[in-house]
């Protein structure tokens, strides 16, 4: 099986391993299980009829692992409605007892609102078809997005998590959220503005968790109080705007560097301190601007529940297909 995984005639095999779905050995299932998502997408549009017709019709050993196979290939679209309902039962169930966790992932995007107005938050952005989901269930759905998302597709783009209120501040995380990427940064920062107009303040982040660079967006009262980039990208200098925050100063003077600075003017060495220091800036920002996501606790006061949310690029494109954790 993991020669099929690797092998230019796959689709012609894909289907023998269908039986395999139900084998007892549970490592032969998985494995049936993994080739199937990982080559399946290539020809799914004649695994999928297969995969509903053992979901209708048995064997009864095959039905789990074709739902999640099923469902990496096409999402819900091709799910039967029993099984969308099945899917649909856990997270009610686990929103009443949900509890609020820290929300990482590799590449973290997410715009922080001090209000608890989800309703009116959503509506601002543009948001649309929002569904109640568990904190672990929006996490994984934005994460996998992110990290799938094919090059020069808008994949990653498509939806965003909303969260419950979260200690006074709803956070919305996605790749859309982005403040310093080439296609979404200017439209960030104008939904960032409207955001502020309304509730006083609104923030927008990025941080690669692996050392991949710090980003934040700080509206104030529908004006652009700072917007800097530190992401190892050339154009990283052009984004820049206002004047460098009281948090950003404080900690350049503890590297020893000048609190106020012109990069065109500052030496190799200072602007490769700077450099390294700000990658890692962005959770500390925002945490000292009053709140992040990546600090929230199950000590966190939280209200409401959380959903997920459209986004006008997936009004128009669609959402991508995936298993994720509820």
């Amino acid at each position: 099986m993991l020669g099929i995984q690797h092998c230019e005639g796959a689709g012609l095999a894909l289907p023998a391993l269908l039986p395999l779905l139900g084998d007892f050995d549970r490592e032969v299932a998985q494995q049936a299980r993994d080739a199937l998502m990982i080559r399946g997408k290539e020809f799914k549009k004649n695994l999928i009829p297969l995969l509903q017709r053992i979901r209708r019709e048995g064997p009864g050993l095959q039905h789990a692992q074709a739902l999640s196979v099923l469902a990496a290939l096409g999402g819900e679209p091709v799910l039967p409605a029993k099984d969308v309902a099945a899917v649909e039962r856990p997270i009610r169930v686990k929103l009443a007892d949900g509890r609020p966790a820290a929300l990482w992932t590799c590449w973290n995007y997410w715009i922080a609102v001090p209000s608890g107005d989800q309703v009116g938050i959503i509506s601002t952005l543009g948001l649309t078809d929002s569904r109640p989901v568990t904190v672990a269930l929006g996490n994984d759905i934005v994460d996998s997005d992110g990290q799938d998302a094919e090059p020069g597709t808008h994949d990653g783009f498509t939806r965003v998590f909303v969260t419950p209120e979260l200690d006074g501040w709803t956070f919305v995380l996605g790749a859309w959220c982005d403040p310093c990427d080439a296609e979404r940064s200017e439209d960030v920062l104008r939904l960032c503005t409207l955001l502020s107009s309304r509730y006083g303040r609104a923030q927008a982040y990025y941080y690669g968790a692996q050392g991949d660079g710090s980003a934040w967006l700080v509206t104030e009262q529908g004006t652009v109080i700072r917007r800097y980039c530190e992401t190892g990208d050339g154009d990283d200098e052009l984004l820049t705007l206002g004047d460098a925050l009281p948090f950003e100063r404080t900690r350049r003077e503890e590297l020893g560097l000048q609190p106020v600075w012109d990069p065109a003017l500052e030496s190799e060495d200072d602007a490769d301190e700077w450099k390294w220091a700000a990658f890692d800036l962005a959770p500390e920002i925002a945490q000292s601007l009053g709140g992040s996501p990546l600090s929230i606790g199950p000590e966190s006061f939280s209200r409401g529940v959380g959903v997920i949310a459209l986004t006008p690029y997936g009004i128009v494109h669609g959402v991508p297909a995936g298993t994720y954790r509820i």
